[in-house]
Protein backbone atom coordinates (compact mmCIF):
# COMPACT_ATOMS: atom_id res chain seq x y z
CA UNK A 1 0.00 0.00 0.00
CA UNK A 2 1.48 3.37 -1.07
CA UNK A 3 0.61 7.08 -0.23
CA UNK A 4 1.78 9.83 -1.80
CA UNK A 5 3.82 12.39 0.24
CA UNK A 6 4.70 9.77 2.98
CA UNK A 7 8.51 8.18 3.41
CA UNK A 8 7.92 4.68 2.21
CA UNK A 9 10.26 1.65 2.10
CA UNK A 10 9.88 -2.31 0.93
CA UNK A 11 10.60 -4.31 4.05
CA UNK A 12 14.20 -5.05 2.10
CA UNK A 13 15.38 -1.77 2.37
CA UNK A 14 14.65 -0.46 5.76
CA UNK A 15 17.36 1.76 6.68
CA UNK A 16 19.93 0.43 8.65
CA UNK A 17 19.63 1.36 12.44
CA UNK A 18 15.93 1.88 12.10
CA UNK A 19 13.83 0.11 15.14
CA UNK A 20 11.24 -2.02 13.52
CA UNK A 21 8.05 -0.61 15.09
CA UNK A 22 5.16 -3.26 14.81
CA UNK A 23 1.44 -1.51 15.21
CA UNK A 24 -0.89 -4.40 14.68
CA UNK A 25 -2.71 -5.88 17.16
CA UNK A 26 -2.10 -8.24 20.08
CA UNK A 27 -3.29 -11.59 18.39
CA UNK A 28 -1.40 -10.37 14.96
CA UNK A 29 1.16 -10.08 16.73
CA UNK A 30 1.07 -13.10 18.68
CA UNK A 31 0.94 -15.00 15.48
CA UNK A 32 4.18 -13.99 14.01
CA UNK A 33 6.59 -10.59 14.10
CA UNK A 34 10.02 -10.24 12.82
CA UNK A 35 12.30 -10.91 15.68
CA UNK A 36 14.09 -7.67 16.64
CA UNK A 37 10.75 -5.68 15.97
CA UNK A 38 8.77 -3.48 19.25
CA UNK A 39 5.56 -4.25 19.31
CA UNK A 40 3.51 -0.74 20.11
CA UNK A 41 -0.49 -1.81 18.85
CA UNK A 42 -1.97 1.50 16.92
CA UNK A 43 -5.35 0.97 18.84
CA UNK A 44 -3.05 2.27 22.13
CA UNK A 45 -0.66 4.27 20.31
CA UNK A 46 -1.24 7.78 21.92
CA UNK A 47 -1.66 6.31 25.34
CA UNK A 48 1.84 4.48 25.16
CA UNK A 49 3.22 7.50 23.09
CA UNK A 50 6.52 7.63 25.73
CA UNK A 51 7.22 3.89 24.92
CA UNK A 52 8.06 5.07 21.16
CA UNK A 53 12.09 4.07 21.00
CA UNK A 54 13.99 6.83 20.12
CA UNK A 55 15.75 6.94 16.54
CA UNK A 56 14.70 6.10 13.13
CA UNK A 57 12.06 4.46 12.75
CA UNK A 58 10.40 1.97 10.45
CA UNK A 59 6.72 1.62 11.09
CA UNK A 60 5.00 -1.91 9.74
CA UNK A 61 1.62 -3.14 9.97
CA UNK A 62 -0.06 -6.18 8.25
CA UNK A 63 -0.37 -4.05 4.74
CA UNK A 64 0.47 -0.72 5.23
CA UNK A 65 -2.83 1.24 5.78
CA UNK A 66 -2.42 1.54 9.75
CA UNK A 67 1.27 2.04 9.97
CA UNK A 68 0.88 4.98 7.18
CA UNK A 69 -1.31 6.75 10.05
CA UNK A 70 1.05 6.03 12.62
CA UNK A 71 4.27 7.17 10.82
CA UNK A 72 2.22 10.56 9.57
CA UNK A 73 1.22 10.87 13.37
CA UNK A 74 5.00 10.44 14.25
CA UNK A 75 6.48 12.62 11.05
CA UNK A 76 4.05 15.20 12.96
CA UNK A 77 5.49 15.00 16.21
CA UNK A 78 9.10 14.98 14.59
CA UNK A 79 10.54 11.81 14.74
CA UNK A 80 12.12 10.25 12.31
CA UNK A 81 10.04 7.52 10.29
CA UNK A 82 9.17 5.42 7.28
CA UNK A 83 6.22 3.37 6.46
CA UNK A 84 7.06 0.14 5.67
CA UNK A 85 4.91 -0.37 2.35
CA UNK A 86 3.36 -4.13 1.71
CA UNK A 87 3.75 -4.72 5.67
CA UNK A 88 4.03 -7.82 7.24
CA UNK A 89 2.42 -9.39 4.33
CA UNK A 90 5.53 -8.26 1.81
CA UNK A 91 7.83 -9.12 5.02
CA UNK A 92 6.61 -12.55 5.03
CA UNK A 93 6.76 -13.07 1.16
CA UNK A 94 10.33 -11.68 0.43
CA UNK A 95 11.02 -15.03 2.92
CA UNK A 96 11.90 -12.47 6.23
CA UNK A 97 12.30 -14.45 9.02
CA UNK A 98 8.98 -14.40 11.72
CA UNK A 99 9.03 -15.62 14.79
CA UNK A 100 5.51 -16.50 17.06
CA UNK A 101 4.43 -16.14 21.04
CA UNK A 102 1.74 -18.30 19.92
CA UNK A 103 1.47 -22.01 19.03
CA UNK A 104 2.14 -23.33 15.54
CA UNK A 105 4.68 -21.89 13.13
CA UNK A 106 4.49 -18.49 12.75
CA UNK A 107 2.53 -16.57 10.24
CA UNK A 108 1.06 -13.49 9.19
CA UNK A 109 -2.57 -13.05 9.84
Amino acid sequence: MSHPGLPSVGPGAIPPGATLLDVREDDEWVAGHAPDAVHLPMSQFTARLDEVPPGPLAVVCKVGGRSAQVTAYLLQRGHEAVNVSGGMLAWEAEGRPLTANGPGPARVV
